[in-house]
């Protein structure tokens, strides 16, 4: 069974996690060892698989009730989206509290919950990332946001609503009892390239995707235990793929990390390829 997370939105229902195969582990960049460690590398990529598998998080901005006053610590809920290279993208109104706190002082932390539905929640998956959280005019980020978060698009063309990207500086990660480290930003996120080049070519992809391997994409997720129906994809980036129906979300991992768009291409491909060489009848949920 190929590596899955499944995250639900709006139904309040609870999923247990399916069990990891080996087959399809978490892949990652080599990064340059005198800038991120083997360890570090590894926390970066259970960070990004956490970031990319929440839909929402809790933000921190520093409120000011009066003018010259200290800051205030202030939490809200949002909904958050990955870009390709992991930095968080919210959809965010000039008219809430949080984003007139960020107007004053940009400086936010961000808190990715991975505990949903775990009897001891302390022993589960947590991060919080901290960086700059500015507006940010870019179209391809923005459809990508509104292809997790669909519902968003019946306000986002309002006036007072914009796109925001947070700058990660650095992540404190706990993974669980005994599992705790702060992470670098080049731990974190991917490296530009060929994030940025994946990010470019990904809607291409996802047309592409959608109009001839539809079917294969329904085993596929069929086989990682989600239910049957009509599954599409949503994202790409160098670690894996998106899909989602019904307000539920599928994540599958690569073996690898790819590093540029012809390996994106052949990773697809040899998961689908897979998939049809196996009888129907393994796949019926």
């Amino acid at each position: 069974m190929p590596e899955v997370d499944r995250a639900v939105r709006g139904s309040g229902s609870h999923h247990e996690m399916p069990q990891r195969d080996p087959i399809l582990r978490r892949g990652g960049f080599a990064w340059n060892a005198d800038i991120v460690s083997e360890r570090q590398t590894d926390s970066g990529r259970t960070v990004r698989q956490l970031v990319r598998r929440c839909g929402k998080a809790t933000l921190a901005t520093l409120l000011r009730e009066t003018r010259g006053a200290e800051p205030t610590p202030y939490a809200s809920l949002v909904l958050v989206a990955a870009d390709t290279d992991a930095s968080p993208l919210l959809l965010l109104s000039r008219l809430a509290v949080h984003t007139r706190n960020l107007g004053e002082d940009p400086r936010a932390a961000l808190l990715f919950d991975g505990t949903e539905g775990l009897a001891s929640p302390l022993a589960g998956e947590r991060v919080t990332l901290l960086g700059p959280l500015e507006p940010v005019s870019c179209e391809r980020m923005r459809s990508r946001y509104l292809r997790f978060h669909p519902e968003a698009a019946q306000y986002s063309g309002f006036a007072d609503f914009g796109l925001y990207r947070m700058q990660v500086t650095r992540a404190h990660l706990v993974a669980g009892f005994g599992r705790i480290a702060w992470l670098p930003a080049e731990a974190v996120l991917l490296p530009r390239c060929p994030s940025d080049a994946l990010a470019e070519a990904e809607a291409g992809m996802l047309v592409e995707l959608d109009r001839e391997h539809l079917d294969s994409l329904q085993l596929l997720a069929a086989e990682c235990g989600a239910p049957a129906g009509a599954w599409r994809p949503i994202g790409l980036d160098p670690e894996g793929i998106d899909l989602a129906r019904d307000g539920e979300r599928l994540r599958i991992t690569f073996p690898e990390t790819v590093a540029d768009m012809r390996g994106l291409r052949a990773a697809l491909l040899a998961l689908l390829r897979k998939r049809r060489r196996r009888p129907s009848t393994e796949h019926s949920s």
